[in-house]
């Protein structure tokens, strides 16, 4: 793995005796304890996470918005400075380039958090429809992304800062001091918990990592890799690019049509949305299924006589829940509830039930 990139926290996982793996071009931790330990030490307490794969990229100029909204589903008119909103880019034919959070800092000025593995396919689709007045400012090899998730995630990021966390809303930032320097801290996250992550200039990664670590001590915070960021992303039915999401797939298939906004106005994959909500032919649902049957990524969905009706897109035994919960994309016609299901484990039919994510209450209002 020696050809792959590393976080600047990387020697701090090979201290605390992280099983590393490649995953977007990154050499990563995937667990420290255990993926179940883990993921219950975030749904119950509190962990850490590095997650600085992730891109960043700045949009600047006088015609920023406009661009941004031209390129994404979502209305960036609706959210003000401070605020985060979560949206997709298209192409022409809807299907999903990628999903990402953009931070509005100013009317002139946004953050976008992009996914590692399409940093540089997100950053070239950009650059293609980029306008004279519009700046675009690839920072992902400046910045570290930390999140602290959990329910004691206030509690530990408190000691180290004076902003105000109890008030920021979810899906909203600020910058402020985190142990003496200037950090922007978000309340967003990919856990359904209540929790934050703080973009970290990389020379202060170590810093705010150890401080962050000491500060939960009397929580009992543990570091999270990224196995228990995939189970707990699950319970929610959070998407995850490859999986629930990619460019063959529209975001009306896959459940997000709320970050759909058709009445905006214009904007890239507009017209293949329309088509699509007009005639809707795949969706997303939850599946629950018995005993410890774990359906795998691609595993096919059957219906009643056995015929194919979809693929899974994600599965896993649910730690929180100890059943067996996955995603697929199934024909639309077969999505209702009611319906009779099946899916192909091992050349067995395992009957599943169609449940709407998510598995579990979100905490992060």
């Amino acid at each position: 793995m020696n050809d792959l990139k590393r976080t600047p926290l990387y020697a701090i996982h090979k201290a605390l005796g992280a099983k590393l793996v490649e995953f977007a071009g990154y050499e990563m931790p995937v667990h420290y304890e255990g993926i179940i330990a883990e993921h219950l030490m975030v749904r119950n307490n509190v962990g850490l996470f590095d997650v600085s794969h992730m891109g960043e990229a700045f949009v600047k100029g006088p015609a920023a918005g406009e661009f941004l909204q031209m390129l994404t589903t979502n209305d960036l008119g609706k959210i003000i400075a401070g605020q985060a909103q979560y949206t997709v880019m298209l192409t022409e034919q809807g299907g999903i380039i990628d999903d990402l959070i953009i931070y509005k800092i100013s009317d002139d000025e946004f953050l976008l958090i992009l996914n590692a593995s399409n940093r540089q396919k997100d950053i070239n689709w950009l650059k293609a429809h980029q306008t004279e007045s519009v700046e675009i400012k690839d920072q992902s090899d400046a910045y570290s992304l930390l999140a602290v998730q959990g329910p004691k995630a206030e509690d530990v990021l408190s000691k180290l800062t004076p902003l105000s966390l109890s008030t920021l809303p979810f899906y909203h930032f600020a910058y402020g001091e985190v142990f003496g320097k200037n950090i922007l801290v978000s309340r967003t996250g990919y856990t359904g918990e209540k929790g934050f992550e703080l973009c970290v200039p990389n020379e202060h990664a170590e810093l705010i990592w150890t401080a962050l670590m000491e500060a939960g001590e009397p929580y009992g915070i543990k570091p999270i890799g990224l196995g228990a960021r995939d189970t707990l992303r699950l319970e929610m039915g959070y998407s995850l690019y490859g999986h629930e999401i990619n460019d063959d797939v529209n975001p009306l298939e896959a459940g997000l049509g709320w970050i759909v906004k058709l009445q905006k106005g214009d904007f890239i994959g507009k017209q293949a949305c329309l088509s699509e909500k007009a005639n809707l032919k795949r969706k997303l649902v939850g599946l629950k299924l018995p005993g410890k049957n774990i359906p795998r990524q691609g595993y096919s969905v059957l219906d009643s006589n056995q015929q194919k009706v979809g693929q899974i897109c994600s599965g896993t035994l649910s730690p929180s829940l100890n059943y067996p919960i996955a995603t697929a994309l199934i024909d639309a016609s077969y999505s209702d509830a009611s319906d009779e299901i099946y899916v192909d484990i091992r050349k067995k039919a395992v009957k599943a039930d169609i449940q709407k994510p998510p598995f579990l209450p979100k905490k992060t209002k």
